[in-house]
């Protein structure tokens, strides 16, 4: 008997144990409910964190996100007013803030974010559509700009940015409140859009590239240019300059090899205008010099009889004897040690 009572116990508290299961449910602190009876919304959205009680069975719940939630869009190719072609890539955040009437126009958020995809999308490329390029790209319109001077020389449309009169920033704010009323109405508070990237669009792509390339390739060439005219500029200073230094030189040479002669004469003259026989013994000296210089086996000379040149080649005997004096002088050093080297 006891044992069928504790037996009965026992199934009645698994029973119970089951039946509460069934009944009740938790809710966590980033999440939200919705309870659903045969598809149908009943009651209001349960928000606040705990446990909470539903009829088992015939009552569904349904969670879904109470944190910030993420959209990342996809990549989208739009004209601008100027009629440039670019590649918009934009992102935002967003937050379930009536999780009924987004359980009713929405249900998940898979399709959620293909209702975002399809509102974000349109009005970005509404305004993108009403602005020019450089509005897209530029993120204010107080940027300021200071230009090198080298690049302004070369070329007034380089580093010098178009004013402009709103900017990205402006632009995102636009989106974000033209989208804002129209996400509403999915149970959807939209918190912030931003866009990610512009790019150029993949066709005009490369002709940027090659016009930004002969750009900075006109940039360059004028500054090879600049550089060949400095050179050339300082190759003829320097040339120049070396005249000048060697003429210079050439000048002080002659200076001085001229002194030099001038002192050698005197030194001779004081030494060969002794005497009359000092005069003579110069004269026979510089004859053998010249004789050495231009007597050579090769040489062809045709002198008449009376010529000075040929004076000491009239006779081959013996000069007279020399006094003190000339030997003295024929035992030192010859004219051409006294010439200055």
């Amino acid at each position: 008997m006891k044992t069928a009572t504790s037996a009965i116990i026992v199934i009645v508290f698994f029973a119970a144990m089951a039946i509460f299961k069934l009944c009740a449910y938790t809710v966590g602190e980033q999440e939200q409910i919705i309870i659903t009876q045969f598809g149908k919304p009943v009651g209001d959205p349960v928000k606040t964190a705990g446990l909470h009680f539903k009829l088992p069975f015939v009552q569904v719940v349904n969670r879904f996100e109470k944190r910030v939630l993420e959209w990342d869009g996809p990549s989208a190719r739009m004209p601008t007013r100027d009629k440039v072609y670019v590649v918009v890539d934009t992102f935002g955040r967003w937050v379930i803030s009536d999780p009924l009437l987004y359980y009713q126009r929405m249900r998940d958020e898979r399709s959620a974010l293909s209702r975002l995809d399809d509102i974000l999308g349109s009005e970005t490329r509404n305004v993108i559509a009403k602005n020019d390029f450089m509005e897209v790209v530029r993120t204010t319109k107080d940027r300021v700009v200071t230009r090198d001077e080298n690049l302004a020389a070369a070329d007034s449309r380089i580093g010098l940015l178009h004013p402009i009169s709103r900017g990205r920033t402006q632009l995102e704010a636009e989106i974000f409140k033209s989208s804002l009323p129209k996400v509403a109405g999915y149970g959807v508070t939209l918190l912030d859009v931003r866009v990610k990237r512009v790019n150029y669009n993949d066709s005009v792509s490369q002709t940027i590239y090659e016009r930004m390339i002969s750009e900075r390739s006109q940039i360059a060439e004028r500054f090879r240019s600049e550089g060949a005219g400095e050179a050339a500029k300082i190759l003829g200073q320097r040339e120049r300059d070396l005249k000048t230094i060697e003429s210079e030189a050439y000048r002080k040479i002659q200076e001085i090899e001229g002194a030099a002669d001038a002192k050698a004469t005197e030194i001779y003259a004081k030494a060969y205008n002794q005497n009359p026989e000092s005069v003579k013994l110069f004269e026979f000296l510089r004859s053998m010099e010249t004789y050495k210089k231009v007597m050579t086996p090769d040489t062809t000379l045709v002198l008449t009889t009376d010529s000075d040149f040929f004076q000491y080649l009239k006779s081959s005997e013996p000069p007279p004897p020399a006094n003190d004096l000339t030997k003295s002088l024929l035992n030192g050093p010859s004219l051409l040690d006294l010439q200055p080297k």
